[in-house]
């Protein structure tokens, strides 16, 4: 393998010149280009592990997602690749299944491995980025927002989205609109049913609506869980809003099996759906910018990588309600 002094001798410089160039410092054009010219020749790949060692950081994101399986997740993972990468950083993919310690394990690899930054969607509002934040390692949180921590942030607005969406359904003269949201702890569940409640008490005085509130998992099987136990009650719900797209399916499924599809029942989702429908059915659909939630979290943890000492800022990005 070429070393750094070889290449100093074929571009007619100092080692130190060489290494001034692959680590961006300022060096003339002309010596820049005869060092990647000889580089090139030699087939020389800069150390990463010694740069490591040398700034304190790697060239590494750490991008820590509840569920790669979600196509929301995956569409966000998408639009951080692209702005790491156009930055010349690489990005690693942790898949926490919405469990803490899973998550914890993660963030402490991120620490270990000197990664240049994090951007984390929470498994959880308890959620712990007290090491990265001794350690002044910067954090985007994306999506979901842990309690109590001082990190930028970037997120849709919840609430008025599930507002809109129960808003529709109410709209739509359905009179009792259950909720499936997702778990209790999870800071973007409590906000799309807090949307739900702001809608059924402006709506024309529905009454005893908390019974028709589900919690679930955020997948399939949770929303087909709770759809059932909805159905089942004595006097089921005639609508539901369903505050994610993987469990929307399952709410789906289960509304198929007992022919209570739209328009029979009304419904309304936050979230993109994977695949629509095989036979067109009214659904009233809040989309996620979820690429967009991803470039703009990538580019925020650039700017911190890169110096900005501002205060901590949470940007909040446009949801749009549609009927499909």
């Amino acid at each position: 393998m070429p070393t750094i002094y070889e290449v100093a001798a074929a571009a007619g410089v100092s080692p130190a010149t060489v290494s001034r160039v692959f680590n961006g410092a300022n060096v003339s054009p002309e010596k820049a280009e005869r060092v990647r010219e000889a580089a090139k020749a030699l087939s020389f790949t800069p150390s990463r592990t010694a740069r490591t060692l040398r700034l304190q950081s790697s060239e590494v994101i750490a991008l820590v997602i509840p569920d790669i399986e979600n196509p929301f997740f995956t569409a966000l993972a998408r639009g951080v690749e692209d702005v790491a990468r156009a930055a010349g950083y690489s990005v690693v993919l942790c898949n926490t299944d919405e469990d803490h310690e899973k998550e914890l394990r993660y963030l402490d690899i991120a620490l270990s491995a000197t990664m240049a930054g994090v951007i984390i969607a929470a498994a959880g509002g308890n959620s712990d980025l007290s090491g990265l934040l001794a350690r002044k390692c910067p954090v985007v949180a994306v999506d979901r927002s842990p309690h109590g921590v001082d990190v930028d942030a970037v997120i849709v607005d919840n609430r008025a989205g599930g507002r809109a969406a129960t808003k529709a359904l109410v709209e739509q003269g359905f009179q009792r609109i259950a909720c499936i949201t997702g778990p209790s702890d999870v800071e973007t569940a409590t906000q799309r049913a807090g949307g739900w409640r702001d809608a059924i008490a402006a709506g024309p005085g529905f009454d005893g609506h908390e019974r028709y509130l589900r919690y679930a998992n955020f997948r399939v099987d949770g929303g087909a869980k709770a759809m059932s136990e909805l159905l089942a009650m004595s006097e089921p719900p005639d609508a539901v809003f369903v505050a994610n797209n993987l469990m929307s399916v399952g709410a789906l499924q289960v509304l198929s099996e007992q022919a209570k599809l739209p328009p029979d029942t009304g419904v309304a989702i936050f979230g993109d759906l994977p695949f629509l429908p095989l036979v067109p059915i009214p659904i009233t659909v809040v989309h996620m910018p979820a690429r967009h939630l991803g470039v703009t979290a990538a580019k925020l943890l650039l700017e911190r990588i890169n110096g900005d000492d501002q205060p901590a800022r949470t940007i909040v990005l446009r949801n749009q309600v549609a009927a499909v």
